[in-house]
């Protein structure tokens, strides 16, 4: 059970916490807006417009992704107050081990850890959907598409579609085919159409179409001006927006992933990373806060500044490890889990080494 110390640390540390984001993100804004405004000036964006469609999607998007380094951050300056002042030295005279003394801190993590999980899962994904659609049309003036060419895409084992051209204000595609494949990739059948037409989920309307049956040696063909189709494809597939993994909740990225599985795409390492990323993000707010503990429990002769030193020094090389990690995905295909745990589980390891040493 709590008791009233515990109480009093978690305090101390939620309080640091929330000042270190208060402060942080203050600065991050700021910074922001000064690259920016030249861009918001050019586009005579009103100041209403880009708060609600830019700053309050910005700062939860900052807050989720730098929370491990805030919750480091509030452990190292709290613990190293209390062993500066000897709080930490009273609390094991009077019996307290180094064990106990880390439970409330773990507390803090549990309940910072659950906080971004759900933000950055479920809440951040439709705010990022306004931000990046606002940096794509504001900042980097990325033209809208208005047509695709040569989409061709895997809708079910065996089953693949093509189209020459497909217009995306109209969902309507040109020079349509589908070809079916049995269990030995044989083709069995292939529709042509001049044209075909979203209706709704799955359905789809072609016209003008040649349908060729391939049974053996023999081909039965048929034609028509119109054919419904039941086709497990969406007009919104064909195009794939900036950061798109960002855009969709924890539920979604993993239909999405599951889904384009099943179809046989490859380029998916992004959305597996992103995917990864939303567990070991809070998972990492444990492995800092422990680390962070055992840095600081000890009353030195430098005092906060050299604990704040080591443990942003060791915060520094934990981010640049996930981030080389990151881009050894993207770019290296190398296995999203193996690059965003390992980092980790590396840091946990030393954090172990190090709740070693401080206990002696």
């Amino acid at each position: 059970m709590l008791k009233k110390l515990d109480y009093y640390i978690i305090k101390k540390v939620l309080g640091a916490y929330i000042l270190s984001l208060l402060m942080i993100i203050s600065i991050a804004i700021v910074i922001d807006i000064t690259e920016k405004m030249d861009d918001f000036y050019n586009e005579n964006l009103s100041f209403n417009y880009v708060v609600t469609e830019y700053y309050i999607h910005f700062v939860p998007y900052y807050i989720n992704l730098f929370s491990p380094l805030f919750t480091f951050i509030s452990v190292l300056f709290v613990t190293s107050k209390l062993a500066f002042n000897s709080e930490i030295i009273a609390m094991q005279a009077g019996g307290i081990s180094l064990r106990r003394i880390i439970v409330p801190y773990m507390v803090s993590a549990a309940l910072i850890a659950v906080f971004t999980f759900v933000i950055g899962g479920w809440v951040i994904p439709p705010g990022n959907e306004h931000r990046l659609n606002f940096e794509s049309k504001h900042i980097d003036h990325i033209p809208l598409k208005t047509s695709l060419r040569d989409v061709q895409l895997m809708t079910a084992p065996g089953e693949i579609i093509y189209m020459e051209r497909f217009d995306l204000y109209d969902s309507i595609g040109y020079r349509f085919s589908l070809d079916r494949f049995d269990s030995d990739n044989v083709l069995c059948s292939r529709l042509t159409a001049v044209s075909i037409k979203y209706d709704s989920i799955d359905t789809w309307t072609v016209r003008d179409f040649l349908k060729r049956d391939f049974i053996g040696l023999k081909e039965n063909t048929s034609r028509g001006e119109r054919l419904t189709l039941h086709i497990t494809m969406n007009p919104s597939e064909f195009v794939i927006a900036k950061n798109h993994q960002e855009r969709l909740t924890t539920s979604e990225l993993r239909t999405f992933i599951e889904e384009q599985e099943q179809r046989g795409r490859s380029g998916l390492n992004n959305y597996k990373l992103e995917y990864q990323k939303r567990f070991a993000g809070p998972f990492g707010s444990f492995i800092l806060a422990f680390i962070g503990v055992c840095v600081a429990s000890k009353k030195v002769r430098g005092g906060t500044g050299l604990h704040m030193f080591i443990g942003l020094a060791l915060s520094v090389v934990y981010i640049l490890c996930t981030l080389m990690s990151s881009i050894l995905t993207a770019q290296a295909g190398v296995n999203p889990v193996l690059a965003i745990w390992l980092p980790a589980f590396v840091f946990a390891i030393i954090g172990f080494i190090l709740y070693a040493r401080a206990q002696k």
